[in-house]
């Protein structure tokens, strides 16, 4: 006896089936503890993003790291128990400001947030504005790890910066807010010390 495919079967038969089985999303959507979860969840987890700019619309992208404006949205999670957030930016890019050539750097960013959190596209718009931007490796370091900061008011955060050789001599620039948090896990950065081919 062959087996019976589905296209074997009168159309008719196959939606009746399809249409004999309840829809899960609808049976959930029906009971009441769903509903009052669903609301609760809602409402604990919006993020107020009324006072955005740049998220969702049309930006203009900054030519100097002193016009670039950070944003934040309040952090909902600031009572509970601490979290670390990382952003990694693996094509970091700014100038020399002898030679003006282009400096290439791999950044990776933690932060225990506090009351904020910065949003990333005008964390993303904030670190391409260096591209043109004439600074040591040691000052950019800097510089973006100190705007995060103040921007979030983050309880704490580090920032390092692998930067690619120029002369022959890679730099590494790692600076933080103060001591590390003993309340939370942060995890090793990963980038290997540099080692060219050998």
């Amino acid at each position: 006896m062959r087996a019976e495919s589905i296209k074997d079967r009168p159309a008719g038969h196959v939606n009746a089936i399809h249409l004999a089985v309840p829809n899960f999303t609808d049976l959930m959507r029906r009971s009441p503890t769903f509903t009052a979860s669903l609301e609760s969840a809602k409402e604990t987890m919006v993020t107020d993003t009324s006072d955005l700019k740049m998220l969702g619309s049309h930006t203009e992208q900054p030519t100097d790291p002193d016009e670039a404006v950070l944003e934040t949205v309040p952090y909902s999670g600031a009572s509970e128990a601490p979290c670390v957030v990382r952003f990694t930016c693996p094509e970091f890019t700014s100038l020399c400001p002898m030679t003006g050539q282009p400096d290439f750097a791999h950044l990776v960013i933690d932060y225990v947030p506090g009351p904020k959190l910065v949003e990333s596209k005008s964390l993303k718009l904030f670190l391409t504005s260096f591209r043109n931007h004439g600074a040591f490796h040691e000052d950019c370091t800097r510089m973006v790890g100190r705007r995060i900061a103040e921007a979030t008011e983050c309880r704490w955060l580090r920032i390092g910066g692998y930067w690619y050789p120029r002369g022959g001599i890679p730099i590494d620039v790692f600076w933080q807010t103060g001591p590390m948090p003993d309340d939370v896990w942060i995890p090793d950065q990963g980038v290997p010390p540099y080692r060219g081919r050998g």
